[in-house]
C-alpha cells in the first residue's frame, strides 16, 4: 500500500500549502494536484507502487462522493421551496449545454468540456468526480477539470466579494445569485459569508439544491451512456453504486439532524475528512497528468468555461432579480 502512503503524503503537504497566500484561493485539491503533475514532470510516475495510486483515484474516490452526501440536508432543500430547486435545475442545463455547444465551437477537448459543464452546473470536484466514471472519462482529464474548476471558481468567487461591496444588491438576492451561480460549495461559502450569516446559510442551501440534483443529472448520463453503448454494440457500462451511497448517506444526515443525534459541527469535521480523502484521490489523478497535455488541452476549456461562467452569473442574476 505504498501507492496510498504516497497520495497521503502529498495530499498533506497540498492541504498546508493551501494555507499559504495564493494557494488559499485554490485549495487543497489543485494544490495536490499542482504538487502531483511537478513530481510526474520530474521524476516520473513511480509505476512500482501503481497499485496503491489507483486504489486513492478509484476507491478513495468513490469512498469521498459517498461521505459527500453527509452535507446534504434533504428536507432543508425540499423546505427552500420548488422555485430554487427550479433555478437550480436551469443552472444545470444552461451550464452543460452552452458549454457543450461552445465547447465545440471552439474546439475544446469533448471530454474536459462535459466535465467542466457538469461541475460548473453542480458542485465543481464532488460532480466532475461522480461523473467521470460514468462516462468514462480519462483520468488526467477528470484531474485537469477539477483544477480548472477550482481556478475558475476562486476568480469568481472573489469577484462576486468585489461586486458585492460596489453594486447596490440586498444581501437575500445576492446570497440566492452566489448559491445558484458559483462552482463549489466552498466557492459559495466564500462569496456569501461577507454578507452575513444568514445570507452565507441561504447561499448554502441554494447551492445544496444543486447538488441534490446530481442524482437524476447521473442517472440521465448513464441512460445516455447505455444507449450510445447499445449503439455502438459496445459493453454497458456498470451502474455507479457509490451513488446510492452518497443517497443514502444523505438521508441519514438528514434523519439524524432531525433528531438531534448530528450537530453540524460533527458535519464540519466529517466534511474535513472527506475533502482530505478527496485530495488522496486527486493526487492520484494528478500523475496521470503530462505537462505537454496539460498544454494541448488547458487552454480552450479554460475560454469556455469562463465564457460560460460568466452568462451563467449575467442570466442568473437577472432571474433572481426578477422572481424574487
Amino acid at each position: 500500500m505504498g501507492g496510498v502512503f504516497f497520495t497521503f503524503i502529498i495530499a498533506v503537504i497540498g492541504t498546508f500549502l493551501a494555507k499559504l497566500p495564493f494557494f488559499s484561493m485554490i485549495g487543497p485539491l489543485a494544490s495536490a494536484i499542482l504538487i502531483a503533475v511537478l513530481f510526474r514532470q520530474f521524476f516520473g510516475y513511480p509505476t512500482a507502487i501503481k497499485s496503491g495510486i489507483d486504489f486513492s483515484s478509484k476507491r478513495l474516490l468513490r469512498l469521498a462522493i459517498i461521505l459527500f452526501g453527509l452535507k446534504l440536508n434533504i428536507l432543508m432543500i425540499v423546505n427552500q421551496g420548488p422555485a430554487v430547486l427550479l433555478l437550480g435545475s436551469f443552472s444545470i442545463i444552461f451550464s452543460i449545454i452552452l458549454m457543450l455547444w461552445l465547447g465545440k465551437l471552439l474546439k475544446s477537448d469533448k471530454s474536459i468540456t462535459l466535465l467542466l459543464g457538469v461541475g460548473t452546473g453542480i458542485c465543481g470536484a464532488a460532480a466532475i468526480a461522480a461523473i467521470a466514471p460514468i462516462v468514462k472519462a480519462k483520468e488526467e482529464d477528470t484531474a485537469l477539470s477539477v483544477g480548472i474548476i477550482a481556478m475558475m471558481g476562486t476568480i469568481f468567487s472573489v469577484s462576486y466579494t468585489l461586486l458585492f461591496s460596489w453594486f447596490p444588491i440586498s444581501t437575500h438576492h445576492y446570497a440566492l445569485w452566489s448559491g445558484i451561480s458559483l462552482h463549489e460549495i466552498a466557492h459559495v461559502a466564500l462569496a456569501a459569508a461577507p454578507a452575513g450569516g444568514d445570507a452565507l446559510a441561504l447561499a448554502l442551501l441554494a447551492k445544496l439544491g444543486r447538488v441534490l440534483l446530481l442524482i437524476p443529472v447521473s442517472l440521465i448520463f448513464i441512460y445516455w451512456m447505455r444507449k450510445k453503448e447499445n449503439d455502438r454494440n459496445e459493453a454497458k457500462i456498470e451502474f455507479p453504486y457509490f451513488l446510492l451511497g452518497f443517497l443514502l448517506m444523505s438521508l441519514a444526515g438528514t434523519l439524524l439532524t432531525q433528531y438531534g443525534f448530528l450537530n453540524q459541527t460533527m458535519i464540519d469535521s466529517v466534511s474535513k475528512v472527506t475533502t482530505f480523502i478527496l485530495t488522496m484521490a486527486m493526487t492520484g489523478l494528478g500523475l496521470n497528468i503530462h505537462f505537454k497535455e496539460l498544454r494541448e488541452k488547458a487552454l480552450r476549456p479554460l475560454l469556455t468555461i469562463f465564457i460560460v461562467s460568466v452568462l451563467l452569473s449575467l442570466v442568473t442574476f437577472g432571474l433572481v432579480e426578477v422572481l424574487f
